[in-house]
């Protein structure tokens, strides 16, 4: 067992905390940080409406995966963290903030979904997982991922609003991803076709 285990909130010790919210959390925070520049565990939970202890830790995980690091102290206990001048979030500049972050919780979400499935209550036990291939121009595609967007519009609000969730709704991850396939060399690399 390790200190963060030690240290992780109750709902992440015992098992609870979803997938989902952690990559909340984190993105969160570090849309925080590429606002603010530096901040403390308690300033972050007070901009962002989490406990201080929760902020704490997942500012440890970013830490320890790479994306963020101390800042220099002006005195005091206060901790404050900043992004990395040469993180992986800081380095992609103004493409998808944070996506090799958020597509990494993304997959150990969906591990842990699996690994502990059996363990869901009996109506939790159930998911929509499922892949297909289409041929789509790139305007297309863009259409597609719209409409996906546009679906999702009716349930945003749930996760600020806790009232406007109907009985039994609880979190799902919903992940979406649409890229063009690359042709398979012999070298073992992708290479885009020319038109």
């Amino acid at each position: 067992m390790t200190e963060d285990d030690v240290n992780a909130p109750d709902d992440q010790a015992a098992g609870t905390g979803g997938g989902l919210r952690e990559h909340d959390v984190r993105t969160e925070l570090l849309d925080l940080l590429a606002e603010v520049g530096a901040v403390t565990a308690t300033e972050a939970a007070s901009r962002l409406g989490y406990s201080s202890g929760l902020c704490s830790f997942h500012l440890r995980q970013l830490a320890r995966h790479g994306y963020i690091e101390e800042a220099p102290r002006s005195g005091g206990r206060a901790r404050p963290w900043r992004l990395k001048e040469h993180s992986p979030v800081a380095d992609q500049g103004t493409g998808e903030p944070f996506g090799d972050l958020a597509r990494g919780l993304e997959d150990e979400s969906w591990q842990r979904w699996l690994s502990q499935r059996d363990e869901a209550p009996a109506d939790r036990r159930h998911d929509e997982a499922f892949s297909a291939v289409a041929y789509l121009t790139p305007e297309e595609m863009s259409r597609v991922a719209d409409v996906i967007r546009r679906s999702l519009e009716p349930y945003k609000d749930r996760e600020h609003r806790p009232l406007a969730r109907p009985d039994g709704a609880r979190p799902v991850a919903l992940i979406t991803r649409l890229f063009p396939l690359l042709p398979h060399t012999g070298d073992g690399r992708g290479r885009a076709e020319s038109t």
